[in-house]
């Protein structure tokens, strides 16, 4: 009995990651965040004299740095990741319908037509990986000093500093994102989400 009245429920829930997706996206998530909390303690001057030992910062700033693609590059050998990373790197007609109503904050689910990742989650997939190998690299110069002249290495600095910045404020927009959208986190978390929740937010995905 117990497992009849279970068997309707679970027909409600769609899935929408794979363990190994979920284990790449908390793995990367939790190096960014390493990477941004010390970075915020390298150069904000009061939480450097609250936390002290900058030496000890410092190296697990750049560790964290150097390992945060390796998630995404372990995540290779997961089909449906691959398949997912597919997704995210196709920009078609319906993404252009979905940007164009999200900046005329045309709310309607109707006006913002979706595949499993939407227009704004392809933008910043983008941007991130971009934004990540930029800093791998110029963190790389900043470290290893005999790579390049001087002025390189202060470009890189320069380069480094100020997209550390830009990345920390797209970060907090992630998250406010992600704060409002229960389901999508619960996705995230459990690997399902509700049908309800697909046909109304991503109704051009096909499972």
């Amino acid at each position: 009995m117990t497992l009849r009245a279970e068997a309707p429920a679970a027909t409600t829930r769609l899935r929408r990651f794979t363990p190994a997706e979920r284990w790449v996206h908390r793995a990367t998530a939790a190096l960014m965040g390493v990477c941004v909390l010390t970075a915020a303690v390298l150069y904000i001057p009061q939480l450097a004299v609250l936390v002290g030992r900058r030496e000890l910062v410092v190296r697990i700033h750049e560790c964290a740095g150097l390992v945060l693609p390796v998630p995404v590059l372990l995540g290779l050998a997961s089909r449906a990741f691959r398949a997912d990373l597919g997704f995210l790197n196709r920009f078609g007609p319906h993404d252009r319908l979905w940007l164009k109503a999200a900046l005329a904050r045309d709310k309607r689910h109707s006006s913002r037509p979706a595949g499993k990742f939407n227009a704004g989650q392809k933008i910043y997939a983008s941007w991130i990986a971009g934004a990540t190998l930029v800093m791998l690299g110029t963190g790389l110069l900043m470290w290893f000093t005999h790579l390049a002249p001087l002025e390189w290495r202060t470009s890189a600095t320069f380069v480094h500093d100020w997209l550390a910045l830009t990345i920390g404020v797209v970060l907090a927009g992630h998250i406010g994102m992600a704060l409002g959208d229960p389901e999508a986190r619960r996705g995230l978390r459990t690997g399902t989400v509700s049908r309800e929740w697909a046909a109304r937010e991503h109704r051009l995905w096909r499972p």
